[in-house]
């Protein structure tokens, strides 16, 4: 299952005009591969991602996420479809406090009405492969910025996604923990067969990728392969 975006045009409502924040964007995302988006705020990294989540519809072109096309989904469709192939993590964790490690996965699963011990199960199972199975009885407040940001990313893969969309992860980390989440994001890109976006405005990192574009005003200006 893969993630394509083709020739898509997105624009805003800017006074008596209209701003474009994307321009003519292509994109293609396999399985099993790790795409980071970089450029400077504003260049229209944000933008791209919302529209591959499904969350913004573009004025032109299309959005195709694991085999369906977006484009004629009604808004019920295209949230089943984020629930059910789209994981994404936030820039926050936005972890509920009240909840335990374990139950914020959980309560991902519960929304799709999947059978208790089951969801249990398979949290415990991401929670390990995130190294935190030893963390499931605590709260947030009990975890450091790292361990958040790898709860924020087992509960994205709560549902199974084929897509994975990634929003500035390392913003609030150091270089170290920033570095760790890449590589546990590259780590399971391939192991679960996800086509992985990654926006960042962060170059310190995009070795370890698979493809990296640049997006610059609304456009993509470069695409290449990580060294």
């Amino acid at each position: 299952m893969t993630l394509l975006l083709e020739d898509v045009t997105l624009t805003y409502p800017d006074g008596e005009g209209r701003l474009t924040a994307l321009d003519a964007v292509s994109l293609h995302v396999p399985a099993g591969h790790l795409t980071a988006v970089v450029g400077p705020s504003g260049s229209g990294k944000s933008s791209l991602l919302a529209v591959a989540a499904t969350l913004v519809t573009p004025d032109r072109g299309r959005v195709v996420v694991a085999g369906t096309e977006t484009g004629a989904l009604d808004p019920a469709g295209r949230a089943a479809l984020r629930r059910e192939r789209i994981g994404i993590v936030f820039q926050q964790p936005n972890l509920l406090p009240s909840l335990t490690v374990v139950e914020q996965l959980q309560v991902m699963a519960h929304l799709s009405g999947k059978k208790p011990k089951a969801v249990r199960e398979r949290a415990l199972a991401l929670l390990d492969a995130v190294g935190l199975v030893d963390r499931a009885g605590r709260r947030p407040h009990q975890l450091s910025g790292g361990q958040r940001q790898r709860v924020n990313i087992a509960r994205a893969l709560m549902n199974e996604p084929s897509v994975l969309l990634v929003d500035e992860p390392t913003s609030a980390l150091d270089h170290e923990r920033g570095a760790a989440v890449v590589e546990l994001l590259a780590s399971l890109t391939r192991e679960r067969g996800t086509a992985t976006v990654l926006v960042t405005h962060d170059r310190a990192h995009v070795a370890r990728v698979d493809t990296t574009i640049q997006v610059h005003d609304g456009r993509v200006t470069e695409r290449a392969p990580s060294s």
